[in-house]
């Protein structure tokens, strides 16, 4: 047995002998790809928890780096049946369309950077064609207190990662917005959040050509991470 240490974080290589298998080893899915983001909370109705970034290389996985995470106000809940407007974030495994932000991407950023301008919207109006997508400028079926005028969340929207939740095929009412960004000042809307200098760790981590998936979830229950 041979041992590795990896970012503050000492990893058994082989079997495992001395405890669980990685996270991400132990999740029903990853995406298919090479790189894994956790988001993990205690319990449903917890508004903290843990984000981890993961690597997997020569057939497994290794931590990358980790950080204090938040949730939405409410809690999680199943994505495949939230309901918008329940300030809750929804757990599943989601891609990651691309990342934004109001700030220049980090030095070393390869995912796609779309940076906020004074025009950028997210719109959350169910009546409108533009649901659950970014918008410039904010078109007239979707109404401005249904939407997200993005340059007005300077601090939480400096950078983000979309999360791909209801947005490949967006169903009505599920939700809309859903994103890891930069902490605010306590609980989210039904984001991910988590301290800038992590967000932008994230940033120069995620490599588009490994398609980096984020896995949703608590620690075990109805709602586990590894059911994903």
């Amino acid at each position: 047995m041979r041992t590795a240490l990896l970012a503050g974080s000492l990893v058994v290589t082989g079997l495992f002998p001395h405890g669980p298998a990685p996270l991400p080893a132990r999740l029903a899915d990853t995406g298919g790809g090479s790189q894994l983001i956790t988001a993990v909370a205690p319990v449903p109705g917890s508004t903290t928890g843990r984000v981890t970034w993961w690597d997997r290389r020569a057939g497994r996985w290794f931590e990358a780096g980790s950080a204090p995470a938040r949730f939405g106000a409410n809690g999680l809940t199943e994505g495949a049946t939230r309901t918008q407007g329940t300030n809750t974030t929804p757990t599943g495994l989601y891609d990651l369309p691309y990342a934004f932000g109001g700030a220049h991407a980090p030095a070393g950023t390869e995912v796609r950077y779309r940076r906020v301008a004074a025009d950028s919207w997210w719109c959350q109006d169910n009546a409108s064609g533009s649901y659950n997508r970014w918008v410039e400028p904010l078109p007239a079926d979707c109404a401005p207190g249904e939407a997200e005028h993005l340059v007005s969340y300077e601090k939480q929207y400096a950078h983000a990662l979309v999360i791909g939740f209801n947005y490949e095929r967006p169903v009505r009412g599920r939700g809309a917005g859903i994103f890891l960004h930069v902490n605010g000042k306590g609980a989210t809307a039904g984001c991910v959040s988590v301290p800038e200098r992590d967000m932008r760790a994230i940033l120069r981590w995620a490599n588009p050509r490994r398609r980096p998936h984020i896995a949703v979830g608590t620690e075990s229950g109805a709602l586990a991470v590894t059911r994903y």
